[in-house]
Parts: structure tokens; sequence; C-alpha cells
């Protein structure tokens, strides 16, 4: 056991005589000892719970024989960080996450652990962690956020962004937005859509280091605190087998994540986090891999924001087992593969008798939605390394457009613009010096992707960011547009009133301006230098690498 070497011999006796100052007795110190990684805060809804669900981890750990040991983590809430500074802080939280994990269980040699995420950068940061140390882990979720609204019907948190500029509009009144921000979130969990938290957790699912059920059982349900205690308990059973996460996650896991990804439509930010999760294992995960299995992969599930039906539908259709089954019918997923169940992913559709339970929710494999998946890249002139949109929630009319670029240096300037109505149908808006080093830090950019469909817009403008986008966003939503702008990247070249064409079925994305013209705009180009006060952002500007690779820290 790792935890000997804390714990056993003569020059171990300081060590023992601190574990007896935390109430250990001499029978738990001798047992496996198992960290706990909470994230519960007061801070982040999807987090507020967590500790019923650490309690119920080490409730199923102490019955499987171990010794359980709770550590913090932190995590950050993109909605409450939205549009503001603190986005800047988000994604350079996953890095953070990681490496503090990482110091934890080494500091303090655990045998095994067990890891409670549940929102966007806690997800990615706790997987990477995982895959790093290699020891006997297995992650639970806190659980998906029930859908909010009224009888008038469903809402959740993107629809009060929506909301926004609608009232902006003259569309709904300020009463109105009162009473859906105080009924579109009604209680503990991720957001209730398949946004980038919830398709994370379905993510951590699929690629076997959770149990089934993980992404989909509502956080308020006693199924979610009994999944906990199960995980607990089977821990101590990877433990005995010695089954790490490195020999889950092989080149064959990677493949049915991507697959399982791109049937469910899941946010444009698994392409950041994927990679660096995989990347944990040695394991490459390229742009061109999800394209590959995108444009093989049925898209058959509409969750908002690409439709009405919220994760709580996708669990009661079958949830992510259904999904899998549905895929293997066309051997586009590999079942073969090892799981934290300490089975095949064979083994357990059989046993769940994994089926689709609801063909509203879950389409066929022989109806899908599209039958390429939900997200694609695209590459031309003004995205030679790649750029990422979720074509699922992209209006048909949208997907092959020529348009006019609007030009912005950052995200504020171009929420201004779309809300003082200065955003015309038939413009794209550009806007650059938000990638992951010249933000610092990719912020999301869900306020006026929000307020391009509140505005309604949604059908006629196009938002082109170096930037990321919540996983909540909808309508023609390019990011990730690599090499970002401060990079050097052609998307700084761009000037107001250039035109672009954008053609998602032919996956390009290309600035209509002459090679000659480029030429003599590159001679001059500076990238814009932000002034950054923040010793953690410096840092890691200087640090990150580009979003075609994941934005992880250079090695």
């Amino acid at each position: 056991m790792r935890s000997k070497k804390m714990t056993h011999g003569l020059e171990k006796a300081p060590h023992r005589s601190l574990l007896h100052a935390l109430g250990l007795t001499r029978e738990e110190i001798e047992r496996p000892l198992v960290g706990v990684v909470n994230s519960a805060n007061e801070v982040v809804p999807g987090h507020v719970h967590l500790h019923t669900i650490a309690e119920a981890v080490k409730a199923g750990v102490r019955a499987a024989g171990g010794t359980p040991m709770e550590f913090p983590a932190i995590a950050v809430c993109d909605g409450l960080a939205m549009n503001h500074e603190g986005m800047h802080f988000s994604l350079p939280s996953r890095e953070i996450i990681a490496d503090s994990i990482e110091i934890m269980a080494t500091a303090h040699p655990f045998d095994a652990l067990v890891f409670i995420p549940n929102c966007d950068k806690s997800v990615p940061g706790m997987l990477m962690a995982m895959l790093r140390l290699d020891i006997p882990s297995i992650m639970v979720s806190g659980g998906p956020m029930l859908a909010g609204g009224t009888l008038a019907g469903r809402t959740d948190l993107i629809s009060v962004f929506e909301a926004v500029g609608r009232v902006q509009r003259g569309d709904m009144t300020m009463s109105e937005l009162d009473e859906m921000t105080e009924t579109a979130c009604p209680g503990c969990g991720s957001c209730a859509g398949m946004f980038t938290a919830n398709t994370m957790n379905c993510m951590a699912e699929t690629m076997g280091l959770a149990l089934p059920g993980n992404g989909t059982i509502p956080a308020v349900t006693a199924a979610r605190v009994r999944l906990a205690k199960h995980a607990g308990m089977k821990v101590m059973e990877l433990l005995e087998k010695n089954i790490t996460p490195r020999s889950i996650v092989t080149p064959r896991a990677v493949a049915n994540a991507v697959a399982v990804d791109m049937a469910l439509g899941g946010s444009t930010n698994t392409v950041l986090h994927l990679p660096a999760v995989f990347g944990e294992a040695g394991l490459d995960l390229t742009l061109d891999i999800f394209d590959e299995v995108s444009r093989k992969t049925p898209n058959l599930c509409k969750l908002s924001p690409a439709g009405h039906h919220h994760i709580q539908d996708l669990h009661a259709a079958g949830g992510i087992p259904a999904v899998m089954a549905e895929l293997t019918k066309k051997g586009l997923v590999d079942t073969s593969v090892m799981t934290v169940t300490g089975k095949t992913l064979a083994e357990n559709l059989a046993e769940l008798n994994a089926r689709v339970l609801n063909q509203d929710v879950i389409h066929s494999v022989d109806a899908p939605y599209s039958a390429q998946g939900g997200i694609a890249i695209l590459k031309g002139s003004l995205a030679p390394q790649g750029a990422v949109v979720k074509q699922a929630a992209v209006a048909p009319e949208m997907m092959v457009r020529e348009a006019v670029a609007r030009v912005f240096d950052s995200e504020g300037e171009a929420h201004a613009a779309i809300l003082g109505g200065k955003i015309n149908k038939g413009d794209a808006i550009v806007i650059r010096y938000e990638g992951p080093r010249g933000g610092p830090g990719m912020r999301e950019m869900l306020s006026p992707t929000a307020a391009i469909a509140g505005m309604g817009l949604g059908a006629d403008v196009a938002l082109i960011t170096d930037g990321r986008f919540s996983g909540g966003t909808r309508g023609a939503a390019i990011g990730h547009v690599s090499p970002e702008a401060a990079d050097g990247g052609n998307i700084g070249l761009v000037r107001e009133g250039d035109r672009i064409l954008i053609d998602i079925p032919a996956r390009r994305l290309d600035l209509l301006v002459g090679e000659a013209e480029l030429a003599t705009r590159r001679e001059t180009f500076v990238p814009l230098e932000k002034p950054v006060t923040s010793p953690l952002l410096r840092r890691y500007a200087r640090q990150v690498t580009s979003a075609a690779t994941g934005a992880m820290y250079r090695k």
C-alpha cells in the first residue's frame, strides 16, 4: 500500500502520532487510506450540496474496509464569473485544481482516491489529476440541476441570459425577468442543460472513470447519494484489483468519449478539456480526430441549448448507457474497454439492459437529428490551425453564410454594441484578444451570444472569436480560432467591413481578403498587449499553449 510510506515502520512513529491527532485509531491507520477530494463550497450552486455526497462516499469506503480522508479543491462558477474580470480565472483554475490534488495526494500518499467535482473546470481538472497520479480512483459528481420554470414552460440559466436581450428589445418586462430569475435555477446541481459541466460528467462516465448514471442522475435525488456510496465501495475493489485510471483510459476509450460527445451534441469546451485530460495519460487527441469522429457519428440528442430537453429527460430516457447502446448498433463504440465497475463496457450495458426508453429524447441511429455529430472543426485562412462550432445548435440558414466583419478587441466592447442595437443582420462579430494567452484565460462568452439570441438575431448574426463559449451557447458561435490574435493569428488582421465566409458543411472559415493585402497588413501588425496586473494571469499567459492543443501548459 502506498500509505505505508507514511504509516509503517519505526521511523514513521511521528507520522502515526499526527494521524492519531486527527482522531484516527490504530485500526483505521492500518487500513487502506482513501483520499476523498471534495470541491464543496457555498459559492457554486453545483457544489453547495457536495458535503452530502462526500459523507455518502466516506460511508461506502468504510463499509468496504477503508479509511476515508477528505480534503478540498477549489471550484469556479462560470455563470457567476461571466462577463467581468472573474472569467479570466476560470480556465486557469483547471490547472490549479489538477496541481493542488497532485500536491495533496503525493505529500500524503493515499492508496486510492475518490474525486467529487461537479462544475465546468472541476471535472476536467480532477480527471487530469486522476490520470497524472494513476492510482486506483473513481469519480462521482454532484449531479445535474433540475430544470426550472413555471407552468408556462421550462427554463434554465440560459433562458435568463437570453432574457436580458429580450428585455432590451422590449419583448419582455422587468417583472417577467425577475420571475424567471427566481425560478430558472430551482436548486443545487450543475446547470440543467447539456452545458460544459454536464457534458464533462457524461464524458467521465463514457470513458469508464465513473459509474453508470454519473452524468445524468439528478442532484436532488436519493439515487445520487446511493451512487456516491457505491463509488466509495467500488474504489476499494479497484484498489484490491489494482485497476488504475491509465489501464482504463486507452486509445479505444478516447474514441468512445469523442463518439458519445458527438452523439450528445455536447459543449464545445470538450475540445479544450478532453485533449488536456487524455494528454495526462500520454494520449494525443487532436482537432482532426474530433472532426473525423464527428463526420461518422450521428447526432442523437438535442438537449438545451440546442433543444428543449434537459439532463433529467436524458436520464429518464436511459441515460448515457442508452446512448452508448444505440451507438453500438453501428459499431461506433468499442464495448471491450474496461471501466471502474471492474467489468467491460459490454458487461455493464448487458447488466443494465441498456436501451432507449424515449426516442423523442434519444433518437435512433437510423433516424438521427443529423448524420454528423454535434461539433464541427472549421479550418481556413481565418483559422489555419482550426476553430470549433457546435453545429447541432446552429440555425439552418447560418450553416453557409458570407458575412460582414464587425471587429472588437474585447468581449465587453462587443456585448455593449449588441445590446446597443449596433449589430445588423448579416454581420459577423469578431472578438479577438480573448484567447488563452491574449485574454489571458480564454473567457467564455455566454453574455454576447445570449444577447444575440435575445435580440432576435440568432439566425442572422455570427460570432467568431479566439476565446471560447459556454456550453449553453447556441447559434453560429465559432470559437477557439487558432492561432489566436495574441500569437499573431490572422484573426488579428481582420478589419471592419471585411467579408468572412462561413461554410460549416465544408468545414471552412475564410477571411475573403487577398494574399497580397494580408501580407501588407502583416508588415505593420503588432499584436495588442493588454495590461495584466495579476501575477497568476501573467504566469498563465507565459505557460499556456494554443486552444488547438487543449490550452494545456507547455511541457
